[in-house]
């Protein structure tokens, strides 16, 4: 009764979903409408509204360091908790901190630009098929491919319809759709 098996798991996050997005849409509705615009693309995700860098600077340098320290022991998770535990890595320590970390870093992203889906999901695969899985050269090649694609997206958003601006997420989750599906097929086809 208390295991969290997939299912479970899956319908815990529809629900959890659902939940989020009515009281998302409470403070659309009950929000100013002179704030209507800035919070519909903020929903969508937009770089127009990102403030000064420098914090974030700071702490995607932390980011950074982190990556590259962690980079050989998340080398030796990828084969198996038991064969890290067996070289020497603290599985559940270095999980957590995985867990703290990539959270804090998706909520200073997201309060920053908003919810620009699928460049954090589809790129990292697609630079694993590119550079192979070394994370001491996948993590640093996954953050240009991922920073380039989000410069690039958030150029064509801006200017295809010129004077008006897309939101740059909903560009990001029309070409992440796409691609995630093929990498999904691609997956099932060699497993």
């Amino acid at each position: 009764p208390g295991s969290w098996t997939p299912v479970r798991l899956l319908l815990t996050g529809v629900v959890l979903a659902a939940g989020f997005a009515a009281v998302i849409s409470l403070m659309l509705a009950l929000g100013p409408d002179s704030s209507l615009r800035g919070m519909l693309f903020w929903l969508m995700g937009d770089l127009s509204f990102a403030g000064s860098p420098g914090p974030r600077l700071a702490l995607l340098g932390l980011a950074a360091v982190a990556g590259v320290i962690l980079a050989r022991h998340l080398n030796i998770l990828s084969r198996g908790d038991i064969l890290a535990q067996v070289l020497g890595v603290e599985v559940r320590p270095l999980r957590t901190g995985i867990y703290v970390a990539s959270s804090l870093l998706t909520a200073v992203a997201v309060t920053s630009a908003g919810s620009i889906g699928f460049v954090g999901l589809v790129v990292p695969h697609l630079m694993r098929s590119v550079v192979g899985s070394d994370h001491r050269v996948l993590i640093p090649a996954a953050a240009l491919a991922g920073g380039t694609l989000l410069v690039l997206a958030d150029t064509v958003a801006r200017s295809v319809f010129a004077p008006r601006q897309l939101p740059v997420g909903a560009l990001t989750a029309l070409i992440g759709v796409p691609l995630f599906l093929v990498l999904i097929r691609r997956q099932q086809s060699t497993a």
